[in-house]
């Protein structure tokens, strides 16, 4: 089987998953639009986009949800109703923890956050590393500020253990990293696009890159990582955490 033959085939589950936020998929669903076997299908659907079929599904449906809190006036628990969580609670919860915010504060700072605090890591007082790396755009695309992340998981989402906002691509640094595999994730929009919150905007305007699994030891010396920016795309798992508001540098810098 082609890799074109299994991402047409996790594309279509994908396509299925947003058409049906609201209904209770179960991996048999997903197997089924896919026409795999169960087991073969959450292998092949975590190869391509670099997380599970459920996961996947739960991001989608917090996407939305940070969709219909922006563009709507329907309540919270109207909301979490519609995206699928039979209780706003823990709908509320899983928000805050995915998001970085709760669901009244995204909607009161218009789907951004006013700070991002860094996860510290395992609580040891083990030694620490940096990691270095250098961020370039693919051919075509616009430069704008980037958001330089560091995750347990390829999915942005949660608090990152380090993070980092560059003016736009090129070197940055994340220092004081625990031990551990981590994965580095970045988001970007062009100039003038700094009102669009995390995850909203086609291809054309948003820009992301990955780089990982970097494992970092004691003493270990990691080596400079180099990440390519490239359109999103339908098989990327939604940037979920609510980053910052960038909207008043941008309007210092093209008053400067």
């Amino acid at each position: 089987m082609t890799s074109t033959t299994i991402e047409r085939a996790v594309h279509r589950v994908i396509v299925d998953m947003q058409a049906n936020l609201g209904q209770d998929l179960t991996i048999d669903d997903m197997a089924r639009t896919a026409m795999f076997s169960k087991f073969h299908f959450t292998r092949v659907f975590r190869d391509v986009t670099g997380t599970s079929p459920g996961r996947f599904l739960s991001a989608l449906r917090l996407q939305e949800a940070k969709r219909l809190l922006l563009d709507t006036t329907f309540s919270v628990a109207d909301i979490s109703s519609q995206v699928g969580y039979s209780s706003v609670g823990t709908f509320s919860s899983r928000f805050k923890a995915c998001v970085g915010v709760s669901p009244s504060v995204f909607r009161e700072l218009g789907g951004f956050t006013s700070a991002i605090d860094s996860d510290a890591g395992p609580e040891d007082d083990g030694p620490r590393t940096t990691l270095r790396g250098q961020i370039s755009l693919a051919e075509g695309r616009s430069p704008g500020h980037c958001f330089v992340g560091l995750f347990p998981t390829p999915v942005p989402q949660g608090q990152p253990v380090r993070c980092t906002v560059l003016d736009g691509p090129g070197g940055f640094e994340l220092r004081d990293i625990p031990a551990g595999t981590w994965y580095v994730l970045v988001h970007s929009v062009p100039y003038g696009s700094e009102d669009l919150p995390s995850g909203i905007g086609d291809e054309d305007i948003v820009s992301v890159g990955c780089y990982g699994p970097v494992t970092a030891h004691a003493d270990t010396l990691l080596l400079p990582a180099e990440i390519t920016l490239r359109p999103v795309g339908e098989l990327d798992p939604p940037v979920l955490m609510a980053l910052l508001d960038l909207r008043s540098n941008a309007l210092e810098q093209a008053a400067g």
